[in-house]
């Protein structure tokens, strides 16, 4: 299974755990994926500076092997209080179920939002962090000359064959190529790919074919068949998320987990009524209840900031109605298991297709 991105991350296997952010990809999920000869990410998106270096150096003390780390790249945006009202109007109700008290929020703005990615990428320098990949857009020039410096390795993350080719001329040294199939947020950046959704098996030959550097696959990649489908279609590698969601080592929520273990192909759906931004999980209630509005809510992160309170009451109440229960397109695949066992299966299975 060796090749050109196994041999440039020092893998056993061409396998990357999706960097999920909100805690799932805790320490002991990134550094067991790490240990087992893949690559463990940290889903740094949400994270603060000061968490973030906490976590890589615990992290250190349970693998001496490559990990690395993703970002969410700030751009532009704006929400007038008008917006805000109508969303906390709508958001109303589910506070009330779920018996949450007013408070203020803190609703961030452009300046906070690219501040703290500076120090992100201050963290990642200071601590030799290997790997960097970026989501929801590319980083700067001067950003990725800095990283380029320092020996990190820079991946991007496209959901269409131009963004692909963005991020290749960007400089970044390898791309993830994001199936409409993925789980959570999709990645795309660029104004006329935020709509589209192209399947995975459609978008890697057309992406291999279009640039130059190592293609990764992700979107519904749950086994060594999807790997090997990848593979035999160019992608020198996978990234998988919802399999490693359910690992015992993953930060998930217990109701989250059983939401995704137990859920059906065709319960799996798109919605932006949770962040302002477009991701695919398990439908329940208020994906449901908001789904005649959720073209109206503000944009991401304004949103996401708004109903967080909503979610992480739903959790610690052990309730799925108002969770954002992130999954990809194949949880009949998903398993118990630990993250050992599911790269040992994968592995297993691919070598059989191999030698078939």
């Amino acid at each position: 299974m060796r090749n050109e991105l196994t041999d440039r991350l020092g893998l056993e296997y061409p396998i990357i755990q999706a960097p999920m952010a909100g805690g799932v990809t805790t320490s002991e999920l990134v550094a067991a994926v790490s240990n087992k000869g893949a690559l463990g990410m940290i889903g740094a998106g949400y994270m603060s500076p000061s968490g973030l270096r906490d976590q890589i150096r615990d992290i250190k003390k349970r693998t001496s092997n490559l990990f690395g780390i993703n970002l969410f790249v700030p751009s532009p945006f704006s929400s007038t209080q008008e917006d805000i009202q109508h969303a906390q109007e709508l958001l109303k109700p589910f506070r009330t179920q779920l018996k949450l008290e007013e408070q203020e929020i803190n609703i961030p703005d452009c300046e906070q939002e690219a501040e703290t990615f500076a120090q992100l990428i201050d963290i990642v320098l200071e601590e030799k962090i290997g790997v960097c990949s970026f989501t929801f857009g590319l980083p700067s020039g001067e950003v990725i000359k800095r990283l380029k410096a320092h020996g990190v390795v820079l991946i991007g993350t496209a959901a269409t064959v131009r963004e692909a080719i963005e991020a290749e001329r960007s400089g970044m040294d390898m791309v993830v190529v994001q199936g409409c199939e993925a789980g959570g947020h999709r990645g795309a950046f660029l104004p006329d790919a935020k709509e589209s959704m192209i399947g995975l098996m459609s978008l890697i030959p057309q992406a291999v074919d279009s640039i130059e550097i190592p293609v990764i696959a992700a979107g519904g990649i749950m086994d060594g068949r999807a790997l090997m489908a990848a593979r035999c279609l160019g992608a020198k590698g996978v990234m998988m998320g919802t399999a490693f969601l359910t690992c015992s080592e993953s930060g998930a929520s217990s109701v989250h987990k059983k939401a995704v273990l137990e859920a059906r192909e065709d319960e799996i759906v798109m919605t932006r009524a949770f962040s302002g931004k477009w991701a695919r999980g398990v439908h329940n209630r208020f994906i449901e209840e908001m789904k005649h509005s959720q073209l109206d809510v503000p944009v991401f992160p304004v949103q996401n900031t708004l109903t967080k309170a909503i979610r992480s009451a739903s959790s610690s109440q052990g309730n799925p109605d108002c969770m954002s229960l992130w999954s990809g397109q194949s949880p009949m695949l998903a398993k118990e298991q630990t993250a050992a066992q599911l790269i040992d299966s994968v592995t297993e299975q691919a070598q059989r297709i191999l030698n078939w």
